[in-house]
């Protein structure tokens, strides 16, 4: 193929299928900007490069025309069409091959950058949940259609809601419903005003550390540990210090032998990821150490609903007399994560501060989102549903201990879970928990590595498998541990 008034159309390869007008636009830029195309040259009509590439003229007007309208190109009345002289140009290459990417500049020494470098985020599978998926509550459980047709009320009376932005805080309705059931069902007694919705208990923690840490200065977390909570508080510099944990919570001992700390970070009703639940001693020692140190605890609630023995614990939360900790709760496992609504509680003081963060990160959650669930909390449909995933869960849960003492026995126990909705297999090394996280996972099954899970920066590390069992029914927990026996033996 002959080169046409300096383009050589032998190099340019378009593929059926893929969007030629796109493709013949993207090889002509990439010409142009590497300077093998260069400044002033006159480009081949429209009719004589389409023969030349065997395509449709319009599949070349239409790239030309989209090189024209972003400056690329410049058409003179009667003369043609010439490159446009560019400043940035490359020097002219000798082969018009395409574009190659540029390594990036390296990312600047801020704070941001340093607490996410030991970050990545965990891998969460798509599509329905099987077994034994983590973190995920009975999503079959949950009233579709009750949700649906709160939805389409919300959007039938559009003209009367509040769809440009609003306060920050959150809709003023939705956080007096919040208010009103951790008062009457969790026993942490709070005004609206306290209350900051939030993107699910994340932004919380985020919120959280922005406030109370800069640069250098430290913050204690249980370990292991909700690994995304170590980058959260990592955000503005802060330091992490990992805390060992035991049968009654974090190690308040252990803490104190840290020395100075702004901030601890707990999750006393369900400890995550290995199911400890706070005693009250333990959390009296907690809010004294807070207190003898002018230190602050970030109290992560995030599934404290589901506990099997006896009624749920009150919030560490409840105890504290001296403003020191903020709360912070979820809805994604009690509704569905993919709602992506949570709320922070926070002393009143705290309160104005908080709300002109959370307007500068993002002004405020969906108006929708929080419109449907303060309806859905208002007509008892959120009560109604919180009873029925708390039964449905204690039952997969005794379904799964049963399946599992019938398959192992005593050659691989399983600790039964007193709450939360997975349960923590102790493994004795890596090799055999990566062993088995890799046949499970070739015969379909999912569960979590703990030395990914809850791996915190600086912290020695110990092995077992994560097993989720509140998102299917009893009879696949059968199946599925009936599966782990025949693969793992």
């Amino acid at each position: 193929m002959e080169p046409i008034l300096g383009l050589d159309p032998a190099g340019m390869q378009l593929r059926p299928g893929q969007g030629l007008s796109l493709q013949l636009h993207a090889q002509l830029k990439a010409r142009i900007l590497q300077g093998s195309l260069p400044a002033a040259l006159r480009l081949p009509t429209t009719r004589e490069l389409a023969a030349a590439l065997q395509v449709s003229r319009n599949t070349v007007v239409r790239a030309y025309e989209q090189l024209l309208a972003e400056g690329f190109l410049q058409a003179r009345v009667g003369d043609g069409t010439y490159v446009a002289a560019l400043q940035t140009a490359a020097p002219p290459a000798r082969a018009a091959a395409p574009l190659q990417a540029q390594a990036a500049p390296a990312l600047p020494a801020s704070p941001l950058w340093q607490g996410l470098q030991a970050y990545t985020p965990a891998r969460r599978p798509s599509g329905p949940p099987r077994a034994f998926r983590y973190g995920v509550p009975a999503l079959d459980l949950f009233p579709a259609a009750v949700w649906a047709r709160l939805q389409a009320r919300f959007w039938r009376r559009a003209a009367q809601q509040p769809l440009g932005y609003t306060d920050p805080a959150g809709l003023p309705r939705l956080r007096e419903m919040i208010a009103a059931y951790l008062s009457h069902g969790r026993g942490l007694h709070c005004t609206a005003d306290q209350v900051i919705v939030t993107n699910g208990s994340q932004q919380a923690i985020a919120m959280a550390a922005l406030a109370l840490l800069g640069p250098g200065q430290r913050a204690a977390m249980e370990s292991p540990g909700y690994r995304a909570a170590a980058a959260a508080l990592g955000l503005a510099g802060g330091q992490v210090l990992p805390v060992p944990v035991d049968g009654h919570g974090l190690q308040v001992a252990a803490l104190e032998a840290l020395g100075p700390c702004r901030l601890a970070y707990v999750t006393p009703s369900h400890q995550f990821p290995g199911g400890a639940v706070m005693s009250v001693q333990r959390r009296l020692e907690l809010l004294a150490w807070a207190r003898r140190h002018d230190a602050f605890v970030l109290e992560d609630d995030y599934d404290g609903e589901y506990r099997y023995g006896g009624v749920p614990l009150a919030p560490l939360a409840s105890l504290d007399s001296s403003g020191r900790t903020l709360y912070a709760g979820t809805f994604s496992k009690l509704l569905f994560p993919g709602l992506r609504l949570g709320y922070l509680v926070a002393p009143p003081a705290w309160a104005p501060a908080l709300a002109r963060l959370r307007s500068a990160l993002d002004r405020h959650a969906c108006i929708a989102d929080q419109s449907v669930l303060a309806d859905f909390i208002e007509q008892g449909q959120f009560l109604r549903h919180v009873r029925r995933v708390r039964r449905a869960a204690e039952q997969r849960r005794d379904a799964l201990l049963t399946a599992w003492q019938r398959a192992f026995g005593t050659a691989l126990p399983l600790p039964p879970p007193d709450a939360g909705l997975h349960a923590l297999l102790p493994l004795p090394g890596a090799a055999e928990e990566a062993r088995l996280a890799d046949l499970a996972a070739r015969a379909g099954i999912e569960v979590g590595r703990l030395r990914q899970v809850g791996a915190v920066p600086g912290a020695s590390q110990r092995a077992g498998l994560l097993l989720g069992f509140a998102a299917v029914p009893p009879v696949q927990i059968a199946q599925a541990v009936q599966t782990l026996a025949r693969v793992w033996r």
